[in-house]
């Protein structure tokens, strides 16, 4: 009983070291290593089909884009005029 007892301050780092060492354990890890789920239910599964298509339809937009107006530097550059 003649120890001496000492309190000492805990570091954020130490802190989020003790704590993610926590959730490691506690989390599974196939909850962890899992690939992306798929949807659950129908109205899940039509929101990411029309995620997915908005998100080509984007894309497509942005390579024309690109395109047209590589295609106008070019134009500019050699001098063609569009007809």
């Amino acid at each position: 009983m003649s120890e001496e007892i000492r309190s000492e301050a805990v570091s954020r780092r130490q802190a989020l070291c003790a704590l993610a060492a926590a959730v490691g354990f506690a989390v599974p890890a196939t909850m962890l290593a899992a690939p992306e789920a798929e949807a659950q239910t129908i109205g899940m599964q039509r929101r990411h089909e029309r995620r997915m298509d908005r998100h080509d339809r984007r894309q497509d937009r942005r390579v024309d884009r690109t395109e047209r107006r590589l295609d106008r530097r070019l134009d500019r550059r050699t001098g063609i005029t569009p007809q």
